[in-house]
């Protein structure tokens, strides 16, 4: 009985054949994600680094057989470049802390201080979120043109009026993802520091926002994500070359009508990319924990 039970045992440190077929299927997806994923990339690189004829030439566009660094140098020392990404960095910068400064009230608010209508009011902060931007740049045009009408104050063709408008797109999406995390706080904690007189802003100031850092990192880092690569608003409210950020920047000055600078839209492309690459590489582990907060909590 025993050398029957011994036979049919796996040996220690050996891997059962599902196990090796399920490890054999993962590397297989897991290298076809990889190619599918790293393969825009690697072009741009290689595009990036050729020259202008060599680009045109298009006979080898997986080679490079004169690598060059002149499309690197042209755009980074080009005034209008240096002009997109300081743009890019202070429209960025300033919606990231207007964000965080009407989402973090707002989450704790929704997700602690009940009232009534605060479920509904949540669902609906986010499924403002859902409505697509396309559908909003017109009314908010709309708008500006009334406000410059009535006060004379031009809110079009300047890079601070991004500040105020993508606002619109970060808020109600920030304001969900921290009313989860701030959900899965226990209760205690909260209810402790009422007891013991604290209001409601100490009890947010210095128990919640330090316990919740991993989720206002997620927000943090999604309010950069949409305001440095959104496209489709600056190229609405902003026109003149020292007013636009990098992806309208790139777009206007790098075609001309039916003229592609290749090699400097490649290169554009990556080092705007840049920025969002550092910044998920060593805050990704916040991304996640912040973005799976509360999805267990029961």
């Amino acid at each position: 009985m025993s050398a029957v039970l011994s036979a049919n045992t796996p040996r220690k440190g050996s891997i059962s054949k599902d196990r090796k077929k399920a490890l054999y299927w993962s590397y297989v997806f897991l290298v076809l994600f990889a190619v599918f994923f790293l393969t825009p990339p690697i072009y741009m690189f290689i595009t990036s680094i050729k020259g202008t004829a060599e680009i045109a030439e298009a006979k080898f566009p997986w080679w490079v057989f004169a690598p060059t660094l002149e499309n690197y140098k042209n755009l980074v020392f080009s005034q209008d470049y240096q002009d997109f990404f300081i743009n890019s960095a202070l429209v960025s910068a300033c919606t990231v802390v207007l964000t965080m400064l009407i989402s973090i009230p707002a989450a704790f608010s929704l997700a602690r201080m009940k009232f009534w209508g605060s479920t509904t009011l949540a669902m609906g902060v986010f499924l403002t979120y859902l409505i697509p931007e396309t559908l909003l740049f017109l009314p908010l045009f709309k708008i500006f043109s009334w406000v410059t009408d009535l006060t004379g104050i031009e809110l079009i063709n300047h890079w601070w009026v991004l500040v105020l408008i993508y606002p619109t797109l970060t808020v109600p999406f920030c304001t969900w993802i921290m009313i989860g995390y701030f959900a899965s706080i226990p209760k205690e904690l909260d209810e402790a520091a009422l007891i013991d007189g604290a209001g409601w802003l100490q009890v947010l100031t210095r128990i919640f926002i330090p316990v919740a850092l991993p989720g206002i990192i997620a927000a943090t880092i999604f309010a950069f994500t949409v305001s440095w690569a959104d496209f489709l608003y600056p190229m609405v409210f902003t026109t003149s070359a020292d007013q636009l950020v990098l992806p309208a920047g790139i777009v206007t000055t790098l075609i001309k009508g039916d003229v592609f600078n290749w090699g400097g839209i490649m290169t554009a492309a990556l080092l705007g990319a840049l920025p969002p690459l550092l910044i998920y590489a060593f805050l990704m582990d916040y991304y996640i924990a912040g973005l799976t907060a509360g999805a267990t909590k029961g």
